[in-house]
């Protein structure tokens, strides 16, 4: 399901959609102060100014904890600057932030409240939510951001590797430089 209004940016080829790691993959986990933190959201800040440069519109998110709130807040930002910017948050199911640290489903919820669209994947949880929504989103888009460390398995790598079957341009952050 999706709710939001107006559909015309919402075509595959004006699409972007990202995927990350969650901050137990981050060597700095949840230090979001820490440098290496820092220099992460900026390298997502310039690869979103390149999308948009290249005439990316809409931006899908799938609101994980970690590299994905990175990016949405990225979105939020560049949309303050770009109107047409939209951000559309695709969840797994409903209770995707229910077990999360307060302070995080904070976030979380305050990055719904101001997207443009929100897509429910599903209702409840089962195993294969979380790839039903990363399919989703390489389905919906002709590029993709990721903040990825070369490990061959996990959540990560395996939507890389679908984007690149599905033929998405690809624009891969390493986690740290």
């Amino acid at each position: 399901m999706r709710t939001g209004e107006g559909e015309s940016c919402l075509e595959r080829e004006n699409s972007c959609c990202f995927t990350g790691h969650r901050p137990d993959k981050l060597p700095w986990r949840d230090q979001e102060s820490d440098p290496r933190c820092q220099a992460l959201k900026e390298r997502l800040a310039e690869a979103l100014a390149r999308a948009y440069q290249a005439g990316y519109r809409h931006f899908i998110c799938g609101m994980a904890r970690g590299s994905d709130l990175y990016f949405a807040e990225a979105v939020l930002a560049l949309r303050e600057q770009h109107a047409e910017v939209t951000l559309e948050c695709a969840r797994p199911c409903e209770t995707q932030a229910d077990s999360w640290p307060q302070r995080e489903r904070q976030r979380y919820y305050g990055i719904l409240e101001r997207c443009n669209y929100e897509t429910l994947v599903q209702h409840h949880y089962d195993r294969a939510c979380m790839t039903r929504r990363n399919r989703y989103m390489v389905d919906h888009a002709s590029r993709l951001i990721t903040v990825y460390n070369g490990v061959p398995k996990g959540g990560t790598a395996q939507t890389l590797a679908y984007a690149l079957r599905q033929g998405l341009e690809t624009d891969i952050l390493a986690v740290e430089e």
